[in-house]
C-alpha cells in the first residue's frame, strides 16, 4: 500500500507527491563540526527520541511545489496529532533532495538537511537547483553530499559526502517480523481519526473562500474548527465573515512559518463571533470598526457589543439624524458641483457626499443609510 499527499499550488494547479516509505527511528543526537578546527561537537540531548521519517518519491519539480508540498504534510501531521508541529523547537524537520537533468534520468542529488521553515525549503531548493545548472554548465561534475542551509547569507553549504543506502550497513532484524495491517483495523484508525485538512475544504466550498483564506485558517486547528462549528450552527454568512476576520488578522499578525495558535489563546466563546457578524448585518458597526472590535475580542474577554460601547464604534442609525445631516451637506453652497456631477452620472461624487457626511458625524453615520438618503433627495 503506498500512500501520496495532495495540494493545490498556489496558482491553482494541483499536485500529487507519492510517499515512498515512512519509517519510525530514534534520534542519534547532533554532531557539529566548527568551522577550521579539527574536532567535532556531539550533542546527545535528543538521543533515543523517537521520530518518524517521511519519504517521498521525486514527484516535485520546482521549489514552489517542494513549499506546498511541506506545507501540506505538515498539515497533515498536525492535524493527526502526530506532532505538535512548532518548527522553532525541532518538532518538525524537512531535507531536501535536489538534482538537475536534461533528461528524464535522474541527475546526482544533493540533500540539504534540517530545514525548519517552508520559506527555507523553497530558498534553499531554489539556490540548489540554481547552482547545480551553474556547475553543470561550467563542465563541473555534481558531487553527491549533504549540505547544511545558512539563513544569513541564503546559500547551501557543503557538509560532507553523502553516502549511499548500502554504506549504512543496514540489515534485518531476524526478531522482527513483518508488521501486516488488516482492513478492520485500518477502518478502526480512520473512525478516531480527527478532521484533516481536506475535511474542511471540501466542507467550506459553499463559504467560496480565497485559496490564500483557507491556507490561513488551516494554519490553526483551533481556528479551523472554530469556522466550521459557526458554519454548521450559525450559517455560512457568520461563518464567511469570521473566516475572513481570521486571515485578516494572520497576514498582519502571525508569521506564515510559526505554529502560532491564534484561537486556543483567547477565551471568546462562539457566540461573540456570531454576536459580532450580527452586529455589522444589522448596521450597527462599519467593517473597519468589525476588525476593530475583532482583535479585541481575541485578545480579551468582553463582549464584540461592549467593546463598542468601550470605543465609541457603534455606528448612528437613526434615520432622522443622518437626515439632518445630509440635508446640511446637500444645502451646503461648498458641495454644489459634487450634486451636479452626481444628477449628470458621475458615480464618484457620492463618495465625495458621503465622506462629507461621516466627517460631520464624527465617523459615525451608517453610510449606507446616508447615500441611500441622498439619492432620495436628488
Amino acid at each position: 500500500m503506498q500512500g501520496s499527499v495532495h495540494f493545490a499550488l498556489p496558482d491553482g494547479t494541483e499536485k500529487t507527491v507519492r510517499i515512498h516509505h515512512a519509517h519510525l527511528e530514534a534520534d542519534a543526537g547532533k554532531l557539529t563540526h566548527p568551522a577550521g578546527k579539527d574536532y567535532s561537537l556531539v550533542d546527545l540531548n535528543r538521543a533515543g527520541t523517537p521520530l518518524i521519517e517521511i519519504v517521498s518519491e521525486p514527484d516535485m519539480h520546482s521549489p514552489a511545489e517542494a513549499k506546498a508540498y511541506a506545507q501540506e504534510l505538515y498539515l497533515l501531521m498536525t492535524y493527526a496529532d502526530v506532532t505538535d508541529g512548532d518548527l522553532y523547537h525541532g518538532n518538525m524537520r524537512f531535507d531536501i533532495n535536489v538534482s538537475v537533468s536534461t533528461t528524464d534520468e535522474l541527475g546526482t542529488r544533493t540533500e540539504t538537511k534540517n530545514l525548519n521553515s517552508f520559506k527555507s525549503v523553497e530558498r534553499a531548493a531554489e539556490y540548489e537547483v540554481n547552482r547545480q545548472i551553474e556547475q553543470l554548465e561550467k563542465g563541473e561534475a555534481i558531487v553527491q553530499e549533504t549540505r547544511g542551509w545558512d539563513e544569513a547569507k541564503q546559500k547551501t553549504f557543503s557538509q560532507r559526502s553523502k553516502e549511499n543506502a548500502h554504506d549504512y550497513r543496514y540489515f534485518p532484524d531476524a526478531d522482527l517480523p513483518p508488521v501486516r495491517i488488516d482492513e478492520s483495523r485500518i477502518e478502526s484508525a480512520k473512525a478516531v481519526m480527527p478532521a484533516l485538512p481536506d475535511h474542511y475544504r471540501h466542507a467550506w466550498r459553499e463559504l467560496e473562500l480565497d485559496s490564500t483564506v483557507v491556507m490561513a485558517l488551516l494554519s490553526s486547528r483551533g481556528t479551523s474548527a472554530l469556522v466550521q462549528r459557526l458554519y454548521e450552527t450559525a450559517g455560512a454568512s457568520a461563518a464567511r465573515r469570521t473566516a475572513l476576520w481570521f486571515a485578516m488578522s494572520a497576514s498582519e499578525d502571525i508569521d506564515a512559518d510559526a505554529s502560532t495558535d491564534t484561537v486556543d489563546s483567547t477565551v471568546a466563546p462562539d457566540e461573540y463571533f456570531v454576536e459580532l457578524t450580527s452586529m455589522v448585518d444589522a448596521g450597527e458597526i462599519n467593517s473597519t470598526a468589525a476588525k476593530e472590535i475583532f482583535v479585541a475580542m481575541l485578545h480579551g474577554t468582553e463582549s464584540p457589543r461592549r467593546i463598542a460601547e468601550q470605543k465609541n464604534l457603534l455606528q448612528m442609525s437613526d434615520e432622522s439624524a443622518i437626515e439632518a445631516i445630509v440635508d446640511e451637506i446637500m444645502n451646503d453652497p461648498a458641495n454644489k458641483q459634487s450634486i451636479d456631477d452626481l444628477r449628470a452620472g458621475n458615480e464618484r461624487a457620492i463618495g465625495f457626499l458621503v465622506g462629507q457626511i461621516m466627517k460631520k458625524s464624527s465617523g459615525k453615520a451608517n453610510p449606507g443609510l446616508a447615500q441611500k438618503l441622498i439619492r432620495q433627495k436628488l
